[in-house]
């Protein structure tokens, strides 16, 4: 046989024989043939988690007396959930009505089978082992859901926070190895006054360790859960012994500080907590879309652009243009940067458009925060490995600049005044001179005291001293 019969409240199901999901999870597969692609990894490892604790709580509570090789197949399937071992049999849509109820009854069903499988039963007696009566016991998709969300955003917020800052540790490596490369600073695009290339790789690491700090801080806002709280946040058919336990057995078995909210229907009612934690996310993508447009524009080029710096060369640039070489790297975060911004604009109306006691658009929810924290992590790993640790200064490119560019006059302020700097800088513009000629030339300054104020730890100083 290569298929098997279920039913289900609307009838009979023809089913996979070799699958481990069931009737709900092929409804689901005919109703919601959208996003073409599954819920996220994270978030079916957080299910198995989440499962794990609830018939852990269970059984403590007497569930299952008498049945411990039943048991002992449900947590041990739980526990396979959560290793990721059994992803390949919850295939729901990562877009579903309901809430994530398909995705709470794949998994259920994914368990169920798995028990049985392991006690060696036929897939599909749900007699011996049931995904609602055994599996989902004292559950609801409206806590088990959100809860395992949150779980698998924080998991992934430690990845990222791990490649920012590993990113962060990059660009101060690279504040130290270029801080004596002195540079033309520009404000709108022009010509304004001096500073080194360290002193921008030190900008760019600063920025990402804001990143970090909030990445970090945020995961505070996840730990707080609806788990126990069943349909609406008032425990429903659950006992309460098992809503004071069951977040306590999520904690001690995933070694994060969960807590149960101190009002369930609240929690369960409101999304908020995720707008939050995207718009953090979407900080740390505006951090990277700027500090990738700035290795853009500074290795524009290279030699009628800006060409200060040399990106590691990747790839070739053009099927037409020999020689060419794109900076693609830059371009490819720049693009996972703005799809994590809109991502952040579709978690804000799914979270508002929650109604009443729910909101039904939680699996939309997770699939733009899980993928957004996904890319960030991606991001920052490229952006780290194919363009930082390889940037290059090209210090005569620097050199030059800073010779030929007006911008010096104003390091020469302190010493002349503002109208004789200004002077200074017109007439190196009108007679072509560089603006070291005309001050030196017309005894404003000395060489030396020019030399002086070109030097790294003049430009970068704070104040004069």
């Amino acid at each position: 046989m290569t298929t098997r019969k279920e039913k289900d409240p609307l009838g009979e199901v023809e089913v996979d024989a070799a699958a481990l999901y069931g009737a709900h999870t092929v409804r689901a597969l005919e109703n919601f043939p959208l996003a073409g692609r599954p819920v996220h990894p994270a978030l079916v490892a957080a299910m198995g988690a989440v499962k794990h604790a609830c018939a852990s709580t269970n059984r403590s509570l007497g569930a299952w007396k008498g049945d411990d090789a039943k048991a002992d197949a449900i947590e041990r399937a739980c526990g396979e959930l959560a290793k990721g071992l059994l992803d390949a049999h919850v295939i729901v849509d990562a877009l579903q009505g309901g809430a994530g109820t398909s995705t709470n009854m794949n998994v259920n069903e994914v368990i169920a089978n798995r028990a049985l499988e392991l006690l060696g039963e036929p897939r599909g007696a749900y007699g011996r082992v049931s995904p609602l009566d055994d599996v989902n016991l004292h559950q609801s998709t409206n806590d088990v859901y959100p809860t395992a969300l949150r779980l698998a955003a924080i998991r992934l917020l430690h990845a990222l926070e791990r490649n920012v800052l590993a990113l962060q540790e990059a660009f101060q490596d690279k504040e130290k190895e270029l801080a004596h490369v002195v540079k033309v600073g520009r404000t709108q695009m022009q010509d304004a006054v001096l500073t080194t290339l360290g002193r921008e790789m030190g900008a760019y690491a600063e920025a990402l360790s804001r990143d970090r700090w909030r990445i970090y801080k945020c995961e505070e806002r996840l730990r707080v859960v609806n788990l126990g709280g069943t349909a609406i946040g008032t425990g429903l058919a659950a006992p309460r012994q098992y809503i004071f336990k069951v977040v306590d057995a999520l904690r001690e078995l995933t070694g994060i500080g969960f807590a149960r909210a101190e009002n369930l229907v609240e929690a369960t009612q409101n999304a908020d907590v995720f707008v939050e934690v995207s718009g953090i996310l979407k900080a740390n993508a505006v951090t990277l879309l700027k500090i990738s447009n700035d290795l853009r524009l500074l290795s524009s080029g290279p030699e009628a652009g800006i060409g200060e710096i040399r990106l590691p060369a990747r790839q070739a640039g053009s099927s037409i243009m020999p020689g060419k070489v794109n900076p693609v790297i830059p371009e490819a975060v720049s693009q996972a940067a703005m799809l994590v911004m809109g991502h952040d604009a579709v978690i804000a109306a799914a979270c508002a458009a929650g109604s009443l006691e729910l909101n039904p658009f939680l699996p939309l929810v997770a699939h733009c925060l899980l993928g957004s924290l996904d890319l960030l992590a991606r991001a920052a790993d490229v952006l780290r490995r194919h363009a930082v640790v390889g940037l290059k200064a090209d210090e005569e490119r620097c050199r030059a600049h800073v010779e030929g560019s007006t911008a010096v006059a104003t390091a020469l302020v302190p010493l002349v005044g503002y109208e004789k700097a200004g002077e200074v800088a017109r007439r190196a513009r009108e007679t072509g001179r560089t603006v070291r000629d005309v001050a030196v030339g017309e005894g404003l300054v000395t060489a030396e005291q020019f030399d002086d104020i070109l030097r790294p730890e003049a430009v970068c100083r704070l104040g004069m001293p």
